[in-house]
């Protein structure tokens, strides 16, 4: 991970700048940011206060955003994305300033039966900076439902998904499953697949043989509409 320094940044002592990599790389790794209490497991915490503390400390330097009431309430802001992505990037040459863009068409409601990114799905297309993300997204997703609440993933959020065939176990994906499409977390068992979601007041799905299951894509990023350009 690269140092989130430059003369404008505000100043992280070396643990903060610890669990800033830490928040990043398991956003990057499975499209969610990390517990309390596994960031407490990962850097030796006695308890998962001691990473709250930390994160509240991030959260007053502007570097983070802290959602109340979910377990994964974590958001990178957009300038430290920026400067994260940037800084990771910066030995290529982007002479134009439209290469730091990217234009992402926004699927609505999805009909049964038709591709994801077929045209009537597509409510409007947003152009949206390119550095906000540590891999290139395919088009946006909005949000339906409370499902995926705890991993800060909201009723009318935006998703940005990259168009996969395949994903890991642990990974936030959009999945069709017969007529509908939904996104939770896969997680692979030794029976098959299960998706899950990231709310007690919801059920796991278990994936039958005949339940035509099909991966849309991987969560790569989530963005609110005070991000875009």
């Amino acid at each position: 991970m690269m140092d989130y320094r430059s003369e404008d940044s505000p100043k992280l002592t070396a643990r903060q700048q610890q669990i800033l990599d830490l928040v990043q790389s398991a956003i990057e790794r499975t499209g969610a940011p990390p517990t309390r209490a596994e960031i407490a497991a990962e850097l030796g915490f006695k308890s998962a206060n001691a990473a709250e503390e930390h994160l509240q400390a991030l959260a007053r330097k502007g570097v983070i955003e802290l959602v109340g009431g979910t377990s994964r309430g974590i958001r990178l802001r957009s300038d430290t994305l920026r400067a994260l992505n940037e800084s990771r990037n910066k030995q290529f040459s982007l002479p134009l300033p439209g290469l730091m863009q990217l234009t992402l068409p926004l699927v609505g409601r999805v009909a049964a039966g038709s591709p994801i990114l077929a045209q009537e799905h597509i409510d409007q297309t947003y152009v949206v900076e390119a550095t906000l993300f540590a891999r290139r997204p395919d088009y946006l997703l909005r949000v339906r439902g409370m499902s995926m609440r705890d991993a800060g993933i909201m009723d009318g959020d935006l998703l940005a998904v990259q168009k996969a065939s395949e994903a890991k176990h642990g990974q936030i994906v959009v999945a069709r499953l017969g007529d509908d499409v939904t996104v939770k977390r896969l997680h692979r068992t030794g029976h098959g697949i299960k998706l899950m979601p990231e709310n007690p007041d919801f059920q796991p799905i278990v994936v039958g043989a005949g339940d035509g299951f099909e991966l849309e894509g991987i969560a790569v990023g989530l963005i609110r509409n005070n991000m875009m350009m």
